[in-house]
């Protein structure tokens, strides 16, 4: 039996929405990361760019675990003195959508695909998002954060 390689034909870019209320963070970027690899279809090949659009609602509510709060998330301009350091907690009031696209750029593969599949990642603060068009079906994921039960 041989290997199944898709062609470009084969390849579909769906649209999915997932609600980030109450859920945790590697939770949701794992989720994320994998649909935007196209893990969840039966013609995935890691070489392919088979991946799917993800639409992030609801991106302020989400739940840190541990003590992730009082912890940084660095980042460097490239110049010299170019080191950023942000809180987690003043992040999560100010631009929660850094948080989300720094964890699921982290769960990537390192390679040229990734700049690609993480285009299609798009992250909101509210429930409202301008890509009803297309038509995104709900990815629910069922597991919420202990602390918001």
């Amino acid at each position: 039996m041989k290997t199944f390689t898709p062609k470009p034909n084969d390849l579909t870019h769906e649209w999915y929405v997932i609600d980030a209320t109450d859920v945790v963070l590697g939770r949701l970027a794992t989720t994320a990361a994998n649909l935007l690899r196209g893990k969840n279809k039966p013609t995935f090949a890691p070489h392919a760019d088979g991946g799917n659009h993800v639409i992030i609602i609801n991106a302020e509510k989400i739940a840190l675990s541990g003590n992730k709060l009082g912890k940084n998330l660095y980042m460097h301009s490239g110049f010299p003195g170019g080191l950023r350091a942000d809180s987690y907690g003043e992040l999560l009031e100010k631009n929660p959508e850094r948080i989300i696209k720094a964890a699921v750029k982290g769960m990537l593969p390192k390679n040229r695909l990734a700049k690609v599949q993480l285009g299609r990642l798009r992250i909101f603060k509210g429930a409202e998002h301008p890509h009803t068009p297309q038509k995104p079906v709900e990815y629910e994921i069922k597991q919420i954060s202990q602390q918001a039960k």
